[in-house]
């Protein structure tokens, strides 16, 4: 229900859940990446019992990524099921719940040991629950199978604090994990949401432009990726799941395509769409090809999948869901072009620094700064709306 315009932008900020948790991820995402350059460049020593890589990995997935994940599903499943949104108290305790997370991992070495765990993944385990509660209660049949990387997220999350505590060498296999379920996560959903938004957007226009939605051939683009995702979860050195992912990056360019992306340059908001996904084959395939020959970083494959897939899918659905869901019309300023121009340079900078080489630091240091420009002027542009503009 819209709030009236004498409520207080504190209340409004807990009426949806992309509210305060994009702003969270956008706001988090720059803290982050500030404090790992810090300590790369030795500056700063972080009082976490994860070790500088450990935390940077960490932090960009259960905190910044899963927060953006969090402010999408929350406000899609109300869709989905036609219940109201999870809103007031109950956010704001999941809201509370994530930052203790963060407190807990950055302060953990203050800590004892188990209560910076328990601390973050309390968080997990309750999102999970709710977004079980939501779909089970509106008996949301179609959506329950989302349910599935949200608990196995979790249990990554888990797995990584086990290295960090010194119970067992875990973490590569928790991060590896944990990356593979939000790819699984934006490849269905985002196989929903870019096909749908670009039919929209062209049949508006009167442009007359086929856009298949899910078929068979999808259901075999998918298997094929998400079998050689998982393969790799647990034989990260084994050659032929690289020749698998190569074949489920084939596929996925092909599905990508189909989407008729090119058609929509006219309107960046919906072509970020494309970029954002883009990046899941092209992240992929040099994924395989780092099974296959040492010419190729696996950190430039790492990189291409989080920080090109994760970031710009997270920031083309944060600008258009902020928009459509504050009665703004669905268009991208110049601000918000700036935006994706950014993350865009921020991801190809990383990735050319996975080469070693003499500008190895100096290309870290500007993709980081590309990257908290993009995520912080996010937070400038969007943040007024998130905290207190329009009708949910």
């Amino acid at each position: 229900m819209a709030l009236s315009h004498t409520e207080v932008p504190s209340r409004r900020a807990l009426t949806a859940g992309f509210r305060p948790f994009f702003l969270a991820a956008a706001a988090w995402s720059v803290v982050a990446l500030v404090l790992w350059i810090g300590a790369l460049a030795g500056a700063i020593d972080l009082p976490s019992r994860f070790d500088p890589i450990s935390w940077h990995i960490h932090e960009m997935l259960f905190g910044f990524v899963l927060a953006g994940v969090s402010g999408f599903l929350l406000t899609a499943i109300p869709n989905w099921t036609g219940r109201p949104p999870v809103a007031g108290t109950p956010l704001a305790i999941l809201l509370a719940l994530w930052l203790a997370g963060r407190v807990g991992c950055l302060f953990s070495l203050w800590l004892a040991p188990w209560i910076a765990v328990a601390a973050d993944l309390a968080f997990g385990v309750s999102l999970t629950g709710v977004a079980a509660h939501e779909l089970v209660r509106a008996g949301n049949r179609r959506n329950y199978p989302l349910l599935a990387p949200l608990a196995i997220l979790a249990i990554a999350n888990f797995l990584m604090h086990l290295q960090s505590v010194g119970t067992a060498m875990t973490s590569a296999l928790g991060w590896r994990l944990g990356i593979t379920c939000i790819l699984v996560l934006i490849s269905v959903i985002g196989g929903r949401i870019v096909p749908a938004f670009t039919r929209t957007w062209l049949q508006r226009r009167g442009i007359a432009a086929t856009v298949p939605l899910t078929g068979p051939l999808d259901r075999i683009s998918l298997g094929v990726l998400h079998t050689g995702l998982i393969a790799w979860v647990f034989l990260p050195d084994v050659p032929l799941v690289g020749v698998l992912l190569v074949a489920g990056a084939v596929l996925h360019f092909w599905r990508l395509a189909r989407w008729r992306g090119l058609a929509t340059t006219a309107e960046l908001l919906v072509t970020i769409l494309h970029v954002g996904y883009l990046w899941i084959p092209l992240g992929t395939l040099l994924l395989g090809l780092s099974l296959l020959s040492s010419l190729v970083p696996p950190a430039a494959a790492i990189h291409a999948l989080t920080g090109g897939a994760f970031g710009t899918m997270m920031l083309a659905v944060m600008t258009r869901a902020t928009l459509g869901h504050t009665g703004r019309a669905l268009h991208a300023d110049q601000t918000t072009v700036g935006i994706y121009g950014l993350v865009t340079l921020a991801v190809l900078l990383r990735i050319a620094a996975a080469w070693p080489g003499s500008l190895m630091m100096d290309l870290l240091e500007a993709a980081a700064a590309a990257w908290i420009a993009a995520f912080a002027l996010f937070g400038i542009h969007y943040g007024p709306l998130l905290v207190g503009g329009g009708s949910r």
